[in-house]
């Protein structure tokens, strides 16, 4: 079981440096707004600083004590998904997966919060000009994670059942 446990904390470990890796790419080879086209009519990356949550969610608010809320909040988010993190049982493997994501998204974006002030947010996709907000891989973590989650906490799940065959 230890094997197991550990592959849940490298994996979050492995994640949370990948999303800061390509973060740190990102910053170091494009300019603020600087937009490089991928895949044409698609994908992109514009580099963007987001000050505020997930997908540019309250990024207009500009005040320094706006800003700290938005840390606190994350920061306790963050403490509430590790408990839970801690506390889901190895056996419920999808669960923990789920949890694993939501909190390495959850690390990513509140180390660039702590260190940066802002989230740098670069992946583009659109279709013509219509565009989806910015966003980064810890959101694609935090994403996935939560989608994972409702689908393995809410849905029933349909088991097959053993039936003596006539």
């Amino acid at each position: 079981m230890k094997k197991i446990s550990c592959f849940y904390h490298l994996l979050v470990l492995f994640l949370v440096g990948l999303d800061q890796l390509s973060k740190f790419l990102v910053v170091k080879s494009l300019f603020l707004f600087q937009r490089v086209e991928i895949i044409p009519g698609f994908f992109g990356l514009t580099r963007i600083h987001n000050r505020g949550v997930i997908f540019g969610a309250f990024s207009h608010l500009q005040q320094p004590a706006a800003r700290i809320i938005l840390t606190v909040i994350s920061l306790f988010a963050l403490i509430i998904v590790f408990v839970f993190y801690l506390k889901t049982p190895l056996t419920e493997r999808m669960i923990k997966l789920s949890f694993a994501l939501i909190l390495a998204g959850a690390i990513g974006n509140l180390l660039d919060r702590l260190i940066r002030g802002y989230v740098v947010d670069f992946i583009d996709l659109h279709v013509g000009r219509h565009h989806w907000p910015f966003f980064n891989l810890a959101d694609t973590c935090i994403t996935v994670g939560g989608i994972m989650l409702i689908i393995f906490l809410f849905i029933p799940q349909r088991r097959k059942e053993c039936s003596p065959s006539s």
